[in-house]
């Protein structure tokens, strides 16, 4: 059966880990280490990524293998490389899908709006054809 690793800033929610183990048969469900978490939480907007990718994709290929999912969701750049290393290594690369809600309250002046995000789904990334 298949692992889950996670390279994303949260952690699952119940309704998450319920959909990984029954629709994607996965076997266990991978944190990064706390020292690669840091890293992935706090992408520097403001320098090269490529040295804090490596890092990834170095641990990505000495502990995945061919058919494990991973959830890639951050650094819109990071994001794309670590995807595009999954679909060239045979991983599959996922993200989660949300149903946003979002309720206004105030006055006309000032408006405090609150947003709800309910899990959907994961999705797979793919390359357009």
């Amino acid at each position: 059966m298949p692992d889950l690793y996670l390279l994303f800033s949260h952690t699952l929610t119940s309704k998450q880990i319920e959909e990984a183990k029954t629709r994607l048969m996965i076997d266990n469900i991978i944190y990064l280490p706390a020292h690669l978490q840091k890293i992935w939480s706090n992408i520097p907007a403001e320098e090269s990524i490529d040295k804090d990718i490596s890092k990834f994709i170095k641990y990505l290929g000495e502990n995945s293998k061919s058919g494990d999912y991973v959830l890639v969701e951050g650094d819109f750049g990071a994001t794309f490389a670590v995807v595009d290393w999954c679909i060239v290594n045979s991983r599959i690369p996922i993200y989660a899908t949300t149903a946003r809600l979002a309720k206004s309250e105030g006055e006309s002046s000032f408006t405090k709006m609150t947003h709800y995000f309910k899990h959907v789904m994961f999705r797979r990334y793919t390359r357009y054809r």
